[in-house]
C-alpha cells in the first residue's frame, strides 16, 4: 500500500465519519460501521470504492467462516452506507450477502440467582452497578452514564436520557437501588456521574470526567459468574431477567414495553411464553420483587 493510497483511504474514512455523525446515528453504530470500513480495507489493502462484486463475494464468504452472523450484517450495513452516502453510487450489490433472521432465546436467571451474584460482588461499585442495571433494567449503556440529576428520589423515577435511538425515558426507582446508588455516592461524591472512573485517590475520582470502564464492568460480571457457579450469561441477560420476572409478577407487557424502552412491542412479547399477565402497578411489583433481596452496602 502506498502513500497516495493510504492517504486516499483516509479521506474516504473521514467521509464516513462525517455522514455518521450527521446523520445522528449512535456512538456504536458509528463505531460498528467504520469498523467494516477498516476491516475490508485490511483484507484487501486498497481502498473498497475499487473493489467488483465478485471481490466483495469472495470478501464475505471469508467473513461468513471467521465471524458470526451479527459481525456480517454489521459489515454489510457499514459498507452499504458507504457506497450510499459516501461514494454515492448504486450498493445493489449487497444482495450478494443476505444473513439469516436468526431469533434466539435469551438466558433468563431467577431471582435467587441474581440475589446471590449481586450479593456475591466484592466491589462496591460493581456490586451497585450490578443491582441498578437488573432493578431498571437497563442497558449497560445506559446505567453507566446515569447521573445525579438523572436520580428523582421524591418521585422514585429515574430519567434515562441516553437510551438506544437517543430515545429518552422515565423508569422506576426500587427503594433498594436508591439506598444502594446513596451509598455509593457517599464514598466517591462526584459532582454529578454516579459512577465515575475509579481510578486514582478520592479527590482524583470526584474530578473524574467519564464513567467506569464498560470493559472493567464486564470482567467483574463475569467473574462473579464464574465464582457463582452460574451458567454463563453477560450483564444484558439482567435486563432479560429483569422482564421476565416481572411478567412472572403479573406486570403487563405494555408497562414493561414503556420500562425496557422497546420501540416495537413484538421486542417486548418475546417474554410472553413466561407467564400469564394482569394489570398492576408498576412500583409495587418492582419494589415486591426486589424486597426479596439482601445487599449489604456496608462492604467497601
Amino acid at each position: 500500500m502506498n502513500q497516495a493510497d493510504s492517504e486516499r483511504f483516509n479521506h474516504f474514512y473521514q467521509e464516513q465519519q462525517k455522514t455518521l455523525k450527521l446523520q445522528g446515528l449512535s456512538k456504536s453504530t458509528i463505531n460498528s460501521y467504520s469498523r467494516a470500513l477498516r476491516r475490508v480495507y485490511s483484507h484487501f489493502g486498497c481502498c473498497p470504492d475499487i473493489l467488483t462484486p465478485s471481490q466483495l463475494q469472495d470478501y464475505f464468504m471469508a467473513l461468513v467462516e471467521s465471524h458470526s452472523w451479527s459481525t456480517v450484517k454489521a459489515d454489510r450495513l457499514g459498507l452499504q452506507h458507504f457506497w450510499k452516502f459516501v461514494l454515492k453510487k448504486n450498493w445493489q450489490w449487497v444482495d450478494i450477502v443476505k444473513p439469516p433472521q436468526v431469533k434466539t432465546i435469551p438466558d433468563i436467571l431467577t431471582p435467587s440467582e441474581i440475589n446471590r451474584l449481586i450479593s456475591a460482588t466484592r466491589k462496591l461499585r460493581y456490586r451497585v452497578f450490578l443491582l441498578t442495571t437488573y432493578s431498571m433494567g437497563l442497558r449497560l449503556g445506559e446505567a453507566l452514564a446515569l447521573q445525579v440529576g438523572d436520580i428523582d428520589s421524591e418521585r422514585r423515577l429515574v430519567h434515562i436520557r441516553r437510551g438506544k435511538g437517543h430515545k429518552a425515558r422515565l423508569v422506576p426507582l426500587p427503594d433498594l437501588a436508591l439506598i444502594g446508588m446513596r451509598e455509593l455516592w457517599k464514598r466517591h461524591r462526584h459532582p454529578y456521574l454516579l459512577f465515575p472512573n475509579p481510578t486514582g485517590s478520592i479527590e482524583t475520582i470526584r474530578k473524574a470526567t467519564s464513567h467506569m470502564d464498560r470493559g472493567g464492568v464486564q470482567q467483574a460480571m463475569k467473574t462473579v459468574v464464574a465464582e457463582c457457579g452460574i451458567k454463563k450469561v453477560s450483564i444484558h441477560s439482567l435486563r432479560h431477567s429483569f422482564a421476565t420476572h416481572l411478567l412472572e409478577q403479573g406486570l403487563s407487557l405494555r408497562h414493561i414495553q414503556a420500562i425496557l424502552g422497546h420501540a416495537n412491542p413484538n421486542t417486548t412479547a418475546r417474554y410472553a411464553h413466561i407467564t400469564s399477565v394482569t394489570e398492576k402497578d408498576s412500583m409495587l411489583v418492582i419494589n415486591n420483587l426486589m424486597n426479596s433481596f439482601r445487599v449489604d452496602f456496608r462492604k467497601v
